[in-house]
C-alpha cells in the first residue's frame, strides 16, 4: 500500500522536473531564434535551418563551435558558454521541431541534371541518404537555404570549413561550377 502513496509523488516530482527543464531549454534557446528564426525560418539566407535538423549533427556543431574546428565568432561565442548537456538538449529540442518550408523553388532540369551527375561521382546519397534526409550525424540537406548550401560547399573546398575532412575531401573532387547545381536542387527538394 505505501507504494501506492509514493507513486503520486515520485510522478509529481518528475513532472515538475521535466517542466523546470522545458522552461530553463525555452530560455536558453531564445536567443537562438535571433538568427536561426523563431518559427525556424532563418533572418538571412546563409544561416542555417535548424529546425527539424538531426540531433547528433546539431550536437557535432555546437560541439565543434565550442572547440574551435568550426568557426564563426557569434557561433563560437554562444558554444563557448554551453555545457555538454545544454548542447545536448539544444540539439534534442530544435531536432524535435518540424522543418519549415522556406518556399524555394525547384530546380530547373538542367540543374537538376547536373547535380544527379555530380552526386553519382561523390556519392552524397552514401551519407546523406536517398532523399537527402540526412542520417545521424550526416545533416538533411533537402530543403536547406540554397545559399546555406553553397557557401558551405565552397567553405569545404576551400579549407574554410574544416570540422569535416571527408566532406572537404569530396568538395575538392567535385567541380566548382557542381555547387550552383547541387545547391539548387537541394533547397528545391
Amino acid at each position: 500500500m505505501r507504494s501506492l502513496t509514493l507513486v503520486p509523488a515520485t510522478l509529481f516530482l518528475i513532472l515538475f522536473s521535466l517542466k523546470t527543464v522545458a522552461a530553463d531549454i525555452e530560455e536558453t534557446v531564445q536567443a537562438c531564434a535571433a538568427c536561426h528564426g523563431d518559427q525556424g525560418i532563418p533572418i538571412d539566407t546563409t544561416i542555417p535551418v535548424i529546425w527539424g535538423q538531426l540531433e547528433g549533427y546539431l550536437y557535432i556543431q555546437l560541439r565543434d563551435y565550442k572547440n574551435g574546428a568550426r568557426k564563426n565568432a557569434i557561433m563560437t561565442q554562444i558554444a563557448s558558454t554551453l555545457e555538454r548537456k545544454e548542447m545536448f538538449d539544444i540539439a534534442a529540442y530544435f531536432a524535435a521541431k518540424p522543418w519549415p518550408d522556406l518556399q524555394q523553388p525547384r530546380a530547373s532540369a538542367s540543374d537538376a541534371n547536373r547535380a544527379a551527375t555530380a552526386d553519382s561521382s561523390i556519392g552524397c546519397t552514401g551519407c546523406h541518404l536517398e532523399k537527402y534526409q540526412g542520417t545521424g550525424t550526416a545533416p538533411r540537406l533537402a530543403g536547406q537555404s540554397e545559399a546555406y548550401l553553397l557557401k558551405n560547399m565552397e567553405d569545404f573546398a576551400s579549407g574554410g570549413r574544416g570540422n569535416n575532412p571527408g566532406m572537404t575531401s569530396l568538395m575538392k573532387a567535385t567541380g566548382a561550377g557542381d555547387f550552383p547545381s547541387l545547391a539548387a536542387y537541394l533547397a528545391g527538394l
